[in-house]
């Protein structure tokens, strides 16, 4: 993830101005399930474990295909051993890539092709010092308190950890029952998600009907595909050509009420500082399209099941991911 603080702009509080926080997303309908509650590592890490598995499916299996996709730069969000609609969304756009048959579901062909990256689904990592250094603090619902913190960090090192890995914090819990994250030099089982960088994209393309980012090189070919929240009834995807127009990692977040339908007329305006709980995550890719990015979230497990406030909001680590595959001009097409 980017390490730099970016310098201050005046074009830039206009830029995420229409960037609602993800506390005040609103949902479509349906809920966000939970992590499992128990996972079998060996199951994860079985290369002859290819059992048909297809919407509703849980458990170890599901967790091994979300590590295998997200190494193969197609991310479903969160790691978290649920068959949902984000991963059905991106076992299909997997498909779509390889010439397999697409229908959403992880068959014999699609294991195949997953199982041909035959480094180990889990691994073991020893908790470092910046993972416990802090602070941690839960940020409060309200932007005018968060302005008061110096920054917006995690709330715990578990959270951290969960974003380190792409995975849900209850996963992290269930593969490691007996640790509480907390101690510096203790091991623990994670997903394995490092990967080779997909590479530099020759263009983006955002469809408000999949809910997703995908980036192509300049043959055509998928080198990173996401989940996404994108837009909402009162904040359309604005549809058409757009460019990369600079990119910010960890930006500082600038809220005007006056630019928001539904806000509080009683708010007042806030600068919320950089950090991964921040508004809009650890990077702003900014748009050509005025007051509209590609950006991070405080909240991952929201991510493709909710609607934002006309950005396109991915998780911090697929946001981060993709900032380094962008640069200036690169061109974005925003679809229905």
């Amino acid at each position: 993830m980017p390490k730099m603080r970016p310098m201050k702009s005046l074009l830039f509080p206009m830029a995420v101005l229409l960037c609602w926080p993800a506390g005040a997303q609103v949902r479509k309908g349906g809920r966000v399930k939970e992590a499992a509650g128990t996972v079998e590592a060996a199951a994860i890490d079985d290369p002859n474990q290819s059992p048909a598995i297809g919407p509703n499916a849980r458990g170890p299996v599901v967790v091994r295909a979300q590590i295998l996709l997200d190494r193969a730069h197609f991310s479903c969000g969160e790691i978290d051993g649920n068959f949902g609609s984000n991963l059905e969304k991106t076992v299909a756009a997997f498909q779509r890539a390889r010439n397999l048959p697409v229908n959403g579901a992880v068959g014999p062909e699609t294991w195949a092709a997953l199982n041909t990256d035959r480094a180990p689904a889990l691994f073991s990592y020893m908790i470092a010092t910046e993972d416990v250094a802090g602070p941690f603090v839960k940020a409060p619902a309200s932007l005018e308190e968060q302005a008061q913190l110096p920054a917006l960090g995690y709330a715990s090192p578990l959270e951290g950890l969960g974003e380190k890995f792409h995975a849900n914090p209850d996963l992290l819990k269930a593969l490691n029952p007996d640790s509480l994250f907390d101690k510096e030099g203790e091991l623990i089982l994670a997903p394995n998600v490092i990967a080779t960088p997909p590479g530099r994209a020759a263009s983006v393309e955002v469809s408000k009907s999949d809910s997703s980012v995908t980036a192509f090189d300049a043959g055509g070919k998928v080198l990173f595909y996401c989940v996404a929240t994108i837009g909402s009834e009162h904040d359309p995807l604005p549809i058409g050509e757009w460019k990369i127009k600079r990119v910010w990692p960890y930006p500082v977040f600038y809220y005007n009420p006056e630019l928001f339908w539904n806000a509080n007329p009683a708010d007042s305006k806030a600068q919320i500082q950089p950090g991964p709980r921040n508004p809009v995550g650890v990077v702003w890719i900014d748009l050509t399209k005025e007051h509209y990015g590609i950006h991070g979230t405080p909240a991952p497990g929201k991510v493709g099941h909710a609607e934002s406030h006309g950005c396109i909001r991915l998780t911090n680590w697929d946001a981060s991911e993709l900032s380094h595959m962008v640069k200036f001009g690169t061109p974005v097409n925003l679809k229905e």
